[in-house]
């Protein structure tokens, strides 16, 4: 059974943001508990059957904001042709190099074509020196930074999903809800339930050693700081420790 259902039985928990008395974490424990781990060149398929070279890269990037792409603007000027396939052969980088719009006008990285595969303009493909994989998470090794500094914010958070929710209560007073959870097929959209093969769900990607919430600890502390983070362990160290009375992910190894 390599994939489960979308629909399933969750433990989750609220508590107060430490570091903000007005936000609430709502943390799916379930996801963040279970042994999911990015199986990205060890088995991943890609998210479209005549692209499995290129795992979820294959529509580009949508930047998070502007600060976002500025971020990584700093960065595609530091990307050299030892790292960067796509890279311009002449003169310096611009924008309208690495960045287009979608059908909607919303900005995002570019998408290449080569050898009848589709991904985008970052992603490096296996016959390419460093092999296949992204060209800024490349620049982040050999700098020793995280990837999650130099790449866009939707390719480092998932498939991590947080949503913010404004919540009014009874006596009128009100908070903002963020959400921390399982980026799903249905994150994508419609589309995404019409995607040919995903991770997050799929028995082929819980394979990890250790609980997401601790292999991605440091996405976690970029999302939600690190007093937010620091009472989440805490809540996923009990709810490991009543895993026999307490939803666990059906995609973990029994």
């Amino acid at each position: 059974m390599p994939e489960v259902d979308l629909v399933f039985p969750r433990a989750f928990v609220e508590f107060v943001d430490p570091a903000d008395a007005g936000q609430v974490y709502r943390c799916d424990l379930t996801w963040l508990t279970s042994r999911f781990t990015c199986i990205f060149g060890q088995g991943c398929r890609g998210i479209y059957a005549d692209a499995p070279d290129v795992g979820c890269c294959s529509l580009g990037a949508h930047f998070a904001d502007q600060a976002d792409e500025e971020r990584v603007a700093s960065y595609v000027a530091e990307l050299g042709p030892d790292l960067w396939q796509f890279r311009p052969r002449k003169g310096k980088v611009k924008k309208s190099d690495w960045i287009e719009k979608d059908g909607d006008g919303e900005r995002k990285t570019k998408v290449v074509e080569l050898d009848g595969q589709s991904a985008c303009i970052f992603h490096n493909r296996k016959d390419f020196p460093t092999g296949a994989g992204c060209a800024l998470h490349s620049l982040a090794l050999q700098r020793g930074q995280n990837p999650l500094e130099t790449k866009p914010d939707v390719c480092w958070q998932l498939p991590i999903r947080r949503t913010f929710r404004n919540v009014e209560r009874q006596d009128g007073t009100s908070y903002v809800e963020v959400s921390i959870g399982e980026y799903d097929r249905r994150g994508w959209g419609p589309g995404g339930h019409d995607l040919d093969w995903y991770c997050s769900g799929n028995t082929e990607a819980h394979v990890a050693r250790e609980p997401l919430y601790v292999t991605n600890e440091a996405e976690l502390v970029e999302l939600m700081g690190r007093p937010a983070y620091d009472e989440l362990v805490t809540h996923c160290e009990r709810h490991l420790a009543s895993r026999d009375r307490l939803a666990i992910h059906p995609a973990d190894p029994a």
